[in-house]
């Protein structure tokens, strides 16, 4: 059987004093790149919440004079059907493709409210919020 010899090195003192310099220094330099990194990782915080910011603004679309026409018109003939009414008729009677006015819903979502028909769930009811 082997025994092991103890893991002690004796080194000079003039070499000990360097070694626990460059400890200090690489200890320096850590708290220094943490310290960046820091500062990096608040920084793209910052940036990310203002892109957010931006991001939102370029979303709210206002409605074009024609949608605003076309929304008049409709609240109308929803109005003129004791104020609920098929979004498939609305649809059909405004002669409007079903992107135009899916388009047209999204951009009226605080003035018109959209439900599933509770006797049909495929068909959407239009009702006056």
């Amino acid at each position: 059987m082997m025994m092991e010899e103890p893991a002690f090195i004796t080194i000079p003192y003039q070499e000990f004093k360097v070694i626990v310099q460059e400890v200090h220094s690489l200890r320096d330099q850590i708290a220094a790149l943490e310290s960046h990194q820091a500062a990096d990782i608040e920084r793209l915080a910052l940036d990310m919440a203002l892109d957010r910011q931006r991001i939102t603004k370029l979303e709210k679309v206002e409605p074009q004079p024609l949608q605003r026409d076309r929304g008049a018109i409709l609240r109308a003939l929803i109005a003129a059907n004791g104020g609920k009414m098929l979004a498939k008729d609305a649809r059909q009677k405004m002669h409007l493709s079903k992107e135009l006015f899916s388009m047209l819903l999204a951009s009226m979502d605080k003035e018109i409210e959209t439900k599933p028909l509770h006797s049909d769930r495929r068909n959407l009811v239009l009702i006056i919020k």
